[in-house]
């Protein structure tokens, strides 16, 4: 079966004056971003005492406490690298968290990175485990404490857990709008976050350093911290709200299966994620062994770095020498690579430097070696916490912009669409294909397993002006990412603005993002987001199996669109199938099978086998390939 898998983020530019949204989105939420600006004057009223020591923040724009930079972890270098995270050194004196701390390493966005890095050049640092805190401004003397702290929401980013950062993040108003305090965190990424190879489980490691899990161990660590000093800023640890979007959202998924994280949070969103997890196998096998491995897993890339040092000429030859290595010698290898060596050998993509590597992996320490969609069936088998999971109606619309032959382009650039039919068409089924393996499937199983305390939505939001010829509302929609504005209260993406916002239309966004906002809040504040916090909102009802004409998910949209409403309808995956194989806008089977690819690709909802006899066979003249 292949297995490469698309979890998120998405095309990384940062500033393009004629770019469309799918640019902008990214440029402005997701992972890159320019040269740091200068940090902001500490403010004596925002300082506070944890156990690693004093700390000082600073005063955002709209008013709310910060607090940047915040290590929770020991930085993971040296021996520490494919290690399982330490807590936190104690610091000497008042610590200044008024910088951003670095971006874990990864390959630099087309918009270059912080450090001054080109696009497609490795940026950011090892050192990287560090979180920002935004809470309501409070004097040292008044900060909540019993029963006035502040339920806390722990934001996780995306990017396709190859690349990203918190720092684009700003939780200052969601914050406030509430009453909340909104963590940011960064975390491992690529090979750096998740790497399984039996030359690092030597005697002395524990089962949490010989998972492969890095990643996932560092939110882990990042929520134990949370629970250790969040009472310090006001928050309560017994009401810990996860979330994240994209690969952040099936972060918070892997997070609802690990026994690491049992007791640390106490609520889940999933914005655009996925239950996707992969075998110790497809983690570390050659891509030619009996049991294939994923074409970057950690034996693949060990024998590029041998060949990249010029230790061999080819594959075999790198065999060779690896037969010939202990797995102390080969442990010490790895670990004395700089980060950028071990880039090196890894191509950093067309998606704005992101590459697909086998992560959350079933090691049975940290994740669970059965898939997902059976852990979800039993409650007593993983963190059985209220949650909400949703998508977007049009999640990819982001990537095909770039990639679909139904789009005009002009040096890489989208002009307008072609074949909108075919667009659309595709568009529709990869969506519906996430939606069933993002909300609809774990959304019926663990609403089988725990009860009423599971809740879903779709955002359906599609109001973007049309800018020259471009119809932006058509080109992209409802696409990836964009409800993150809504769900942190902003509309301002610098120079993008223009193509995502209509400024006729900015009091109705604002309405539908106070609504988005109040209901995220109100979960936080209680497991259910019920009618929102000001409680006149139309009720979101929990997820229900009582049969297809149940309310099974909330509708976000504009009141032009439709407004808020509860909706029923879910599309299994067989059904999603049938659909392509009878859907007259696509001209041929060339165009269907390249849906059903997606699908094997991005998903895995669909094994090779399946592909070769859908449409009795009708696939079998469009081959899928592996590359090395």
């Amino acid at each position: 079966m292949l297995t490469a898998r698309h979890v998120g983020g998405g095309p990384v530019p940062r500033r393009f004056a004629l770019l469309p949204l799918a640019l902008a989105i990214a440029a402005a939420l997701c992972c890159g971003r320019g040269p740091a600006p200068a940090p902001p004057a500490p403010e004596p009223t925002s300082e506070r005492s944890i156990g690693q020591g004093r700390l000082v923040g600073f005063v955002s724009e709209d008013g709310a406490h910060v607090w940047r930079g915040i290590p929770f972890a020991k930085p993971p270098l040296g021996e520490l690298r494919w290690r399982a995270p330490l807590a936190p050194e104690p610091w000497q004196g008042r610590l200044e968290a008024l910088r951003q701390g670095s971006a874990c390493v990864q390959f630099a966005g087309p918009g270059g990175g912080a450090d001054g890095a080109k696009a497609g050049e490795p940026t950011g640092s090892e050192d990287c485990l560090r979180l920002n805190i935004h809470a309501p401004r409070f004097e040292p003397e008044s900060v909540p404490r019993g029963r006035a702290r502040l339920p806390v929401m722990v934001w996780i980013h995306g990017g396709g857990n190859s690349v990203g950062s918190s720092a684009v993040y700003d939780g200052s108003r969601l914050a406030l709008a509430h009453g909340m305090i909104v963590v940011t965190v960064h975390y491992r990424v690529g090979v750096f976050g998740w790497f399984a190879h039996p030359a690092l489980r030597v005697p002395g490691t524990s089962a949490d350093d010989r998972s492969g899990n890095y990643g996932t161990l560092d939110l882990v660590r990042a929520l134990a911290w949370v629970q250790q000093n969040i009472e310090a800023f006001g928050g309560d640890p017994d009401r810990v709200t996860v979330f994240g979007e994209s690969a952040g959202g099936t972060n918070v998924f892997s997070l609802l299966l690990s026994p690491r994280a049992a007791g640390l949070f106490h609520r889940a969103i999933s914005q655009s994620g996925g239950a996707w997890t992969y075998s110790m196998a497809e983690a570390e096998n050659p891509i030619d062994a009996p049991e294939p491995g994923h074409e970057l897993s950690s034996s693949e890339i060990t024998e590029r770095l041998l060949v990249h040092d010029g230790r061999a000429s080819d594959r075999e030859q790198a065999r060779s020498e690896l037969a010939g290595m202990s797995d102390h010698e080969l442990a010490a290898y790895l670990r004395g690579k700089s980060a950028r060596e071990l880039l090196a050998v890894i191509d950093a993509g067309k998606l704005g430097g992101m590459y697909s590597i086998p992560t959350l992996l079933r090691d049975g320490t940290v994740l669970p070696e059965a898939e997902p969609s059976e852990v979800f069936a039993h409650a007593d088998r993983y963190n059985a916490v209220p949650v909400i999971l949703g998508t977007n109606r049009d999640e990819d619309k982001l990537f095909l912009l770039f990639s679909s032959p139904a789009v005009t382009r002009l040096f890489g650039l989208p002009l307008w669409l072609g074949d909108e039919d075919l667009y659309d068409a595709t568009a529709e089924y990869q969506t519906l294909i996430w939606k069933a393996t993002g909300v609809d499937e774990p959304a019926a199983a663990m609403r089988a397993a725990q009860g009423p305390s599971v809740f879903a939505y779709r955002f359906d939001w599609d109001d973007e002006p049309t800018v020259l010829w471009m119809d932006f509302s058509k080109m992209l929609g409802a696409a990836h990412a964009i409800e993150l504005p809504f769900v942190f209260g902003y509309q301002s993406l610098g120079p993008a603005t223009r193509f995502v916002f209509d400024e006729s239309k900015r009091a109705g966004n604002a309405e539908l993002s106070r609504r988005m906002m109040s209901y995220w809040a109100h979960f936080a504040h209680t497991g259910d987001p019920g009618r929102g916090r000001d409680g006149n909102q139309l009720r979101w009802e929990p997820w229900s199996n009582a049969g297809e004409a149940a309310a099974k998910y909330m509708v976000f949209d504009s009141q032009e669109g439709g407004g808020l409403r509860m909706a029923s309808e879910t599309v299994p995956r067989d059904q999603v199938i049938a659909r392509v194989v009878g859907d007259s806008r696509f001209p041929s089977w060339r165009e269907r099978c390249a849906v059903f690819r997606s699908f094997v690709r991005w998903s895995e909802r669909m094994d090779q086998a399946e592909y070769e006899s859908v449409g009795d066979g009708a696939c079998r003249a469009h081959p899928l390939e592996r590359s090395r």
